[in-house]
């Protein structure tokens, strides 16, 4: 953000600028991460669509059938390789992504803008989640299947004391991973325009959410709940976040399933068990 009306982000990736022209909006589906609120109707989300040329429309697609849905941009410059922008149909904002070849890929550059006088409601929002979201499909392009990574029905919100300082304790112990950055702020963090900063680690397909712990804290030692997170490599797991500082609790038992019991830094049991070959990731 320069000024407040204007923001800017880029991501390189390991494809010339035509491949990755093509990826950004004929792949829009596949590298749109999903999420609680990744849409403006999560709910009857079905695609993300970018359709190609002057004119088209960028939809949250509701009805794959009858292509129904909520009209997010117009693309205003198609120019493969080069250049695409858009206009907002929901705000005042336009979008200018530029695809410029470096020695080894292509720079994908965005800028924002808003009109003098108008509103951002959102149309922003592809520059703060496309160096993360676009420049991770790209990484696994090459060998991942062409479908949207879907989340499980079930998801869990943790409440911590120090939500920022736990967020990155998960990430750096446990091994989670976060489609977002992650907020790299002391606790307690400051609400940004949507209020609190919003914290989502997918494990498997599973969102994780954290948040702020409210009123008094709690006393983990009365246990109420364990989340279970199943890894490829227990013994290998068990080793890394010993070392890395969480409290094991109980070592590896077997009792149909295989499994042991870490506390995270606010003193909550995660039991991590044995994952099947076959379970999903």
């Amino acid at each position: 953000m320069s000024d407040g009306r204007s923001r800017a982000s880029t991501v390189e990736v390991a494809a010339d600028p035509l491949t990755a022209f093509a990826a950004f909006t004929d792949e829009l589906d596949l590298w749109w991460v999903r999420g609680p609120i990744n849409a403006y109707d999560t709910g009857r989300l079905v695609e993300m669509r970018c359709e190609p040329g002057m004119g088209g429309r960028i939809l949250e697609v509701y009805d794959a059938e009858s292509g129904e849905g909520l009209e997010l941009a117009r693309i205003t410059v198609w120019e493969p390789g080069r250049r695409l922008a858009w206009t907002s149909s929901l705000d005042d904002v336009t979008i200018d992504v530029h695809f410029d070849p470096t020695a080894t890929g292509t720079i994908v550059r965005l800028d924002a803008t808003v009109s003098e006088g108008g509103e951002d409601r959102g149309g922003s929002s592809f520059v703060s989640v496309t160096p993360s979201w676009f420049g991770a499909w790209m990484g696994r392009r090459d060998t991942a299947p062409r479908e949207a990574h879907d989340l499980a029905r079930v998801a869990l919100t943790l409440h911590y004391a120090r939500p920022a300082a736990a967020a990155r304790w998960l990430a750096d112990v446990f091994g989670f991973a976060s489609p977002n950055t992650l907020p790299e702020g002391e606790d307690p963090l400051s609400d940004d325009a949507y209020g609190f900063p919003w914290i989502e680690f997918h494990v498997g397909n599973t969102s994780l959410m954290i948040e702020p712990l409210a009123g008094s804290s709690v006393d983990h030692t009365q246990v109420t709940h364990v989340p279970w997170v199943f890894v490829d490599d227990l013994e290998e797991h068990l080793a890394r976040v010993g070392k890395d500082g969480a409290t094991i609790v109980q070592d590896i038992e077997s009792h149909g399933f295989t499994s042991y019991v870490a506390l995270d830094l606010e003193g909550r049991r995660w039991r991590f068990a044995q994952a099947r070959p076959t379970q999903p990731r």
